[in-house]
């Protein structure tokens, strides 16, 4: 139980983490047609246009990556006091915003970019916490 308390703020922003990208993720999964309509008119005027499928599905494979490692990652800490996979999902999750960004800007959505960087403000501190 100590390792819990010891390790609050980390374990706060995993499961912060696991529910962001793993909700993204099935998302996705669940309404894959949706997702890829909308993001085909988004990106229909970008480098990205003839490439939305791909790019979604590179964007889902990480989403879910990360989401399943920062999970993990609030089982371990809770069993061991340190979490190897929550550092890697923490990291993962991390890129996985950068990718998100970059398309927003290429998108030149910058109101969603900006909503992007609300989530990895957190993220980014949680690696320098887990280092």
């Amino acid at each position: 139980m100590d390792d819990l308390f010891s390790n609050a703020t980390e374990i706060l922003l995993l499961v912060f983490l696991t529910i962001t990208f793993l909700q993204s993720g099935i998302d996705k999964l669940m309404d894959w047609k949706g997702n890829l309509g909308w993001l085909t008119g988004h990106f229909s005027k970008s480098i990205f246009k003839g490439t939305v499928p791909v790019l979604l599905s590179i964007v889902l494979v990480f989403e879910m990556f990360s989401g399943i490692l920062c999970g993990v990652g609030v089982f371990q800490f809770a069993v061991d006091g340190e979490s190897v996979f929550g550092f890697y999902g923490a990291v993962l999750s991390a890129i996985t915003l950068l990718m998100l960004l970059l398309g927003q800007r290429v998108a030149k959505d910058y109101v969603g970019a900006q909503t992007i960087v609300v989530y990895l403000i957190p993220t980014v501190f949680l690696v320098y916490l887990m280092q």
